[in-house]
């Protein structure tokens, strides 16, 4: 098979969908590798490394779309991309399909096979393609929280771990998955006062186990939200709802009890967002206000960090593009539940049931095409 490598082309967005060690894994297995020229330039790969790799360099994004069989991407096609997308071809990447009517609609009518990173799924429920970006959101939602609590940046002019004798900052985590645990150790680790809610009793059991003595974890309601709300100085939204829309669990009329100059930061904005005030920012202008309130709802957060999370994207995603391009994406779906569960559109089907639902669009098992 001949994989494609594209260039992201996203605002500030300088992740790459494989490493050069990738390619060579691509190249022991048999397969060609087409990597759009400096693709991996903004995450430290140099096209050489690509070259020494084995890959091929090509100039346009047009001669990967028109050349191979599977194009990978970290975000989801632009539409400057969708009219390039062939009958048939696999698309393999970041889909979020259920928050882009206009993306769905342009896949749909491509025909291709669009498998989408966010919805392979494994028997546990674990989402192991989301899993290090999640991490890396996670992690860097405290750290952007902490910088937009600064005056400068409109915030309050609070330190998130405080000083000897003064209160450190109250965080609120909304959501004990991978995005919500990795936000709330790096609060903890940074000396605040962290409460991280979910809905699960036997989570819950567990963050009560494995976090330090300032996280607290809570059943999450409305009653103990709106509570929370009121003191929080941050709030950072990490609630997820397997490739469907987020649900909006922070209302407008919540948001106006807050703190004036307190932070939102609102990692489930690929999704949709669950804030009501949400809407989507890119790294060049990340912020906006709404009733006092800082709102960094960056849609691709791990960008910023190009290189670590290009190489933990690598890792996970690897092992999958193998099994599809080795087998083939039927055969791959066959044997393989996890990839089945990836596919979201194919050959103008939509075969993900909450994709389908989002938009009010027919839905066809993706069984009928196996």
């Amino acid at each position: 098979m001949k994989v494609g490598v594209l260039k992201e082309i996203k605002v500030l967005e300088n992740r790459v969908c494989m490493t050069p060690a990738g390619v060579v894994a691509m190249k022991h297995n048999g397969h060609d590798v087409v990597v759009e020229k400096n693709a991996g330039a903004g995450a430290g790969f140099p096209d050489a490394q690509y070259v020494a790799a084995g890959a091929v360099i090509v100039d346009t994004p047009a001669e990967v779309f028109g050349g191979c069989d599977m194009v990978m991407h970290v975000k989801e096609p632009q539409p400057s991309e969708y009219d390039m997308i062939r009958e048939d071809q696999i698309v393999f990447t970041y889909l979020h399909l259920a928050a882009d009517e206009q993306q769905t609609q342009a896949l749909i009518k491509a025909k291709s096979v669009n498998i989408a990173y966010e919805t392979i799924e494994k028997d546990n429920g674990a989402l192991p393609l989301l899993v290090p970006m999640s991490e890396v959101a996670g992690r860097m939602a405290t750290q952007e929280a902490a910088k937009y609590l600064e005056m400068p940046q409109g915030g309050m002019g609070v330190l998130l771990g405080g000083v000897t004798g003064v209160e450190p900052a109250t965080v609120v985590v909304i959501g004990g998955g991978v995005v919500g645990i990795n936000a709330a150790k790096m609060a903890c680790g940074l000396g605040a006062k962290v409460y991280i809610l979910d809905t699960n009793l036997e989570r819950l059991a567990y963050l009560d186990d494995v976090m330090p003595a300032n996280c607290f974890p809570v059943m999450s309601n409305s009653a103990i939200l709106a509570e929370l709300v009121a003191k929080a100085d941050v709030i950072i939204g990490a609630v997820l709802v397997a490739g469907a829309k987020a649900p909006k669990l922070l209302t407008y009329e919540i948001l106006k009890t807050m703190k004036k100059g307190s932070v939102i930061v609102d990692v489930a904005i690929d999704q949709g967002g669950c804030f009501e005030t949400s809407k989507a920012t890119t790294h060049a202008e990340p912020t906006y206000e709404v009733e006092g309130v800082v709102h960094y709802c960056v849609a691709n957060m791990p960008g910023a960090v190009a290189r670590t999370s290009t190489a933990a994207l690598t890792n996970a995603t690897l092992p999958y593009a193998l099994e599809i391009a080795n087998k083939g994406w039927k055969k791959a779906m066959q044997d393989n539940r996890e990839i089945k569960l990836g596919a979201n559109v194919i050959n103008g089907a939509v075969v993900y049931k909450a994709v389908a639902q989002a938009f009010d669009l027919d839905y066809t098992p993706v069984d009928n095409f196996l």
